[in-house]
């Protein structure tokens, strides 16, 4: 059975984003900013007390730091600072977490590092090498494609269990990676989203952008819940994972 993963605790001071409090109730796994790319101490002190109100496992959500880009700008860093950003964030959630009887139990990094971690060789063993090297064992959730097998032969070589996800709201080319926001048509809407998810239930599989069935194995589904017609979807995406 998939579960259901949002993208939560990223607004900032008295800047909101998002309806946390309305997609928490429908989710099982909360991917929780930790203030490189948005979320501040407050915030993540609220985002941990709604996920442990309706019993969300709580992830981390590290970023390259770009507050001003909000984590969508690809920076180039070293193998260490990735490494040692990586290791900061994780360790700040995870601290604010034990203070309200929590534990993070995953990490999926967000925006460009996760888009550069699944492209970039470089970037991708530099993440590895972090969760390898925190001093929790974590499991790294990343995106479900074709080269799902590389990617767990490499963690595994390093200890390093993966979750596999696929995406609710986005268009995947037929090498299987996300097709780029830029690009018409790479976001869903309505009933498009309900597709796909049908698709992925009862045939493991998603329509590419040129067509074609790519075949997808996930453990996780991200959606988004930054606004009401996510809210809905959300709702509805619910029900049609019910057993």
């Amino acid at each position: 059975m998939l579960l259901l993963n949002c993208d939560l605790g990223e607004s900032f001071g008295s800047w909101q984003m998002g309806l946390d409090s309305q997609a928490m109730p429908y989710i099982d796994q909360a991917n929780i900013a930790c203030g490189f790319h948005a979320g501040d101490p407050d915030v993540m002190q609220r985002t941990l007390a709604l996920a442990k109100q309706h019993n969300v496992a709580i992830g981390a959500h590290p970023a390259y730091p770009d507050l001003q880009g909000f984590g969508r700008r690809s920076l180039h860093c070293s193998e260490t600072e990735i490494i040692n950003f990586l290791h900061y964030q994780i360790a700040a959630l995870s601290g604010m977490a034990q203070c309200q009887g929590l534990s993070v139990s995953y990490v999926k990094p967000h925006g460009a590092l996760y888009n550069d971690m699944m492209s970039k060789p470089a970037v991708w063993q530099a993440v590895v090498k972090a969760m390898a090297s925190y001093h929790t064992p974590l499991p790294l959730m990343i995106l479900a494609s074709k080269d799902a097998g590389l990617y767990w032969q490499y963690a595994t070589e390093h200890g390093v269990k993966l979750m596999f996800e696929a995406f609710a709201d986005r268009r995947y080319t037929a090498q299987g990676k996300l097709t780029p926001r830029s690009q018409p048509g790479a976001v869903l809407h309505g009933a498009e989203v309900l597709a796909q998810v049908k698709q992925l239930l009862q045939r493991g599989s998603v329509i590419t952008d040129s067509g074609t069935e790519l075949p997808l194995e996930a453990d996780t589904l991200c959606v988004h819940g930054d606004n009401p017609e996510a809210i809905a979807q959300l709702q509805a995406i619910r029900q049609l994972l019910q057993p």
